[in-house]
């Protein structure tokens, strides 16, 4: 017999199961929850740093090997900036409407201990070469930073050109190309100071001021014909 208000063995048995069921449910409803949170961007570190965007806006890095590349192109590096002529031109790349940054770095060996490594617009920045490199350096071409602003510091009266700019960078421009991205079965315009170029691109030179555009597929909403040197 069952003493008078309690439960028997097998309502017991039923009320611990029905109690673990329950605490199974939310085990796992908490562990959705908790998995949902941890892949969403505002919980992921690395999102969150904006390493990713970061890295799609530029597809064409700064070369590892500098020096060479401004030997290649005709370029004389120095071991710190010569100012005799100082220049300032300004590019702008668009990919199917996107703009896309030009890498600072390029014509600078960011290794050597006596150049400087700051930011610019969340990237890297180098320059500021305040002591002579040991070794040579920079080149008389280069960026310093992501914004577009191409800086021609030498001892010689000479304008660099765009062609020279892209040997450097390690990609491809010519007349029918830019890097992977060719004619006919990609559009490929050049800009100079808004006007359109027809010429070969590697020739334009970069004279103070200048603005040039490189629009390979669809083009952007406004072609540029002012460079924005105020970082400069």
């Amino acid at each position: 017999m069952t003493p008078h208000g309690g439960a028997s063995g097998s309502e017991c048995g039923v009320h611990r199961a029905s109690k673990l069921l329950l605490v199974s449910v939310l085990a796992v409803v908490l562990l959705v929850l908790a998995t949902g949170c941890s892949s969403s961007g505002g919980s992921n570190p690395k999102a969150a740093s904006g390493s990713g965007k970061a890295s799609a806006q530029i597809p064409w890095p700064a070369p590892p090997d500098p020096m060479a590349r401004a030997r290649a192109a005709g370029l004389v590096p120095e071991t710190a900036e010569r100012l005799e002529h100082h220049v300032h031109s300004h590019l702008d790349v668009f990919i199917n409407g996107r703009h896309i940054l030009v890498p600072g770095g390029i014509g600078i060996n960011p290794k050597d201990p006596k150049v400087h490594t700051g930011t610019a617009d969340g990237q890297p920045a180098y320059g500021g070469i305040t002591v002579p490199c040991d070794q040579p350096c920079i080149s008389p071409l280069h960026t310093h930073d992501v914004t577009g602003v191409l800086h021609t510091e030498s001892a010689t009266d000479v304008d660099n050109t765009l062609g020279q700019l892209f040997i450097e960078w390690g990609v491809t421009l010519n007349a029918n190309c830019v890097a992977t991205y060719c004619l006919p079965a990609t559009p490929v315009g050049i800009y100079v100071d808004g006007k359109q170029f027809t010429g070969d691109p590697q020739s334009i030179p970069l004279t103070n001021f200048k603005e040039i555009a490189i629009v390979i597929g669809k083009a952007p909403a406004k072609i540029p014909a002012v460079g924005d040197f105020s970082g400069s």
